[in-house]
């Protein structure tokens, strides 16, 4: 009988690890160049979607830039003036955790940076659902649903042989 639960107890692991498989990302703004002057940051963002807790990682150089969160406005007018979070940290590698499904307006309010094009608007969007799977034909898969997501898993046939079996 503890055989039995052994095999259950894997079959409910990988049960919960096939249910885990959204992971964030982390995106290094503007790739190999960074938070730069002179880098069209609304084409680098064009091609990229951006979910809810994904993070975007700024490199720059401390003692002249900084990143800043700004409203809509702001952004387009390159205002620093009453920030909505001021997330430089004093090293020029900051972390900004996309945390919410909005839109993000964030610029540098230093050495006119934002004027200079370090300015990058993402809308953080929830994370599209997993691709269904196609059925399977197989009498020896189970297909479970948990909230619309559809998983599969070959149950061993010595999980049901060893049931009727005294050790």
């Amino acid at each position: 009988m503890a055989r039995v639960a052994v095999l259950v107890a894997a079959a409910v692991l990988a049960f919960l690890l096939a249910a885990t498989n959204v992971t964030a990302k982390r995106w290094t703004v503007g790739d190999n160049k960074f938070w730069n002057p002179n880098i069209n940051y609304t084409i680098w963002a064009q091609d990229k979607h951006f979910y809810l807790d994904d993070w975007l990682y700024f490199v720059y150089e401390r003692n002249q830039y900084n990143v800043i969160e700004v409203n809509e406005t702001n952004y387009i007018s390159c205002n620093p003036n009453n920030p909505i979070a001021n997330w430089s940290r004093g090293a020029g590698r900051d972390l900004v955790h996309l945390n919410v499904t909005r839109h993000y307006y964030l610029i540098s309010g230093n050495g006119g940076g934002c004027y200079g094009g370090m300015k990058l608007a993402v809308l953080v969007e929830k994370p599209p659902p997993p691709p269904a799977a196609a059925p399977n034909k197989n009498s020896a898969r189970r297909t479970f649903s948990v909230s619309g997501f559809a998983y599969q898993f070959l149950i061993p046939v010595a999980v049901f042989a060893a049931v009727g079996t005294r050790y």
